[in-house]
């Protein structure tokens, strides 16, 4: 008769082999497919009873898999944003939680447009899975809020994770959204979010989830990986109200040079840029000038 390796040594063996195989935090990921293939909450797991050979099977599959660099959230289909549960997998950028703060102000600006008593529209570009449209979909009332993304790949994932939650999806090019899709919303739109695009052409991505699992289309842009940033100070200049904000990420290395691009543009005005919680230049916001 077959018995089961006990769950602890399992866990054991597992966070041993990811460590081994340079997975930033083995242990948390280790518990992470325990609790996918159990089908339970990670918290849960010392509480299990001991498992059947069959989770050893699928346990197994799935750290060797993510021993390969396989990002954790494609073997689970889920990426926890927020106080969203949000689905992923191939084709779509895995949501960061550094983005989280990008929404947070999104979310404050929409919530102050709520204050004021009117109903704020609300533009995410460069949309992906929507955790920034959906975070602010589900966390302001009342709301309108639009979500914008041009791979297929990654709109298939942005509808599924969409759906029930108020957000429209429109499958366009940001460079062109003002002129088709979101052409109805010029000088309408109270808050722009992104996160486009700011990996420099000549860069090295260090990390195996990033530069081999990630959507290109959602890593690189131009020579010094500003080129989408001119792009949305362009559009969002068109879709803004008069005041309305722009709250767009960048790479740690850009906290200067992101900001720049609002300033030379001259629609902007109270261009800012803010850290992150480790202290690092995350995103910048600029009004539009009325």
């Amino acid at each position: 008769m077959t018995t089961a390796t006990p769950l602890l040594e399992q866990l054991r063996a597992a966070t041993g082999r990811l460590a081994a195989a340079e997975v930033p935090s083995p242990r948390h990921d280790a518990e992470a497919l325990a609790a996918h293939v159990l089908g339970i909450e990670r918290a849960a797991l010392l509480a299990q009873p001991e498992p059947d050979p069959s989770f050893s099977t699928r346990f197994e599959e799935l750290v060797s898999r993510r021993a390969g660099r396989e990002p954790l959230q494609h073997l689970t289909g889920q990426a926890h944003f927020r106080h969203l549960t949000l689905q992923v997998g191939p084709g779509v950028f895995i949501p960061r939680p550094e983005t989280e703060l990008t929404a947070g102000a999104a979310i404050d600006e929409a919530r102050a447009v709520v204050a004021a008593g009117r109903v704020p529209v609300v533009v995410d570009l460069f949309a992906g899975s929507g955790a920034i449209a959906i975070s602010v979909a589900t966390e302001v009332r009342p709301v309108m809020v639009h979500a914008v993304e041009r791979e297929d790949d990654a709109v298939a994932w942005l509808r599924r994770n969409a759906a029930g939650n108020s957000v429209i999806v429109h499958r366009d090019d940001v460079a062109l959204v003002a002129q088709r899709s979101l052409s109805m919303l010029h000088g309408q739109v109270d808050v722009i979010a992104a996160n486009p695009p700011y990996i420099p052409a000549d860069a090295t991505i260090r990390d195996p989830e990033v530069a081999e699992y990630d959507p290109p289309a959602a890593l690189w842009s131009g020579g010094d990986g500003l080129d989408a940033m001119r792009v949305l100070a362009d559009v969002a200049a068109q879709l803004l109200k008069p005041g309305g904000l722009l709250v767009a990420e960048h790479a740690d290395v850009q906290g200067e040079a992101a900001p720049e691009v609002f300033r030379r543009h001259g629609g902007w005005t109270d261009v800012a840029d803010h850290l992150d919680l480790a202290g690092r230049p995350r995103y910048v916001t600029a009004r539009r000038a009325g």
